[in-house]
């Protein structure tokens, strides 16, 4: 099989909890004092839904940033990715023309769903825990990029089980 005829699950990269935790307390830091108030404080966070909730409740607390809200927005069907779509938007009022508001995700992909978030918020600061290249250009700050065709398994998407040794039987 030709290296880019890979199913998205074959060159897997595993995120554990502890892994997201560590590396979003890490997104905290790289942001912390960069927000556009007198002392570099952010106005709020909006978490993209569903996989921008854990890093951005870890960026809050990191950062003392009390008022969060979420974007919700479509743009895969399982494995597939699709045409972005906002489901459910943040209280328009805090969010402006997006002026002191971090926007967090778990993963920037294709960069569609930042792409679409950057239209309707231009002004906001957009942070991923984790990048690759393709979307490189829609985020403002990550932690660590991961080849294009390296599929990214997040904890929430996962359970404990068994797995066959390399070798042999057990």
């Amino acid at each position: 099989m030709a290296p880019n005829d890979r199913l998205p699950y074959e060159k897997g990269f595993h995120v554990s909890w502890d892994q997201i935790h560590r590396d979003s307390r890490a997104l905290a830091w790289r942001l912390d004092g960069r927000g556009p108030g007198e002392n570099g404080e952010w106005k709020a966070i909006v978490a993209i839904t569903r996989g921008g909730m854990a890093p951005a409740m870890i960026v809050a607390r990191e950062l003392d940033i009390r008022t969060i809200d979420t974007i919700s927005v479509k743009s895969y069907n399982h494995q597939s990715q699709t045409e972005a779509q906002v489901l459910k938007a943040p209280n328009a009022d805090m969010m402006g023309d997006g002026t002191g508001i971090l926007v967090i995700d778990d993963l920037v992909d294709s960069g569609k769903t930042l792409e679409l978030c950057r239209e309707l918020y231009p002004n906001a600061h957009f942070a991923t825990v984790y990048a690759k290249p393709k979307g490189n250009a829609q985020v403002d700050t990550f932690i660590t990029e991961v080849s294009q065709d390296t599929w990214i398994f997040f904890p929430w998407d996962m359970a404990l089980q068994y797995v066959q040794p390399f070798r042999g039987e057990d």
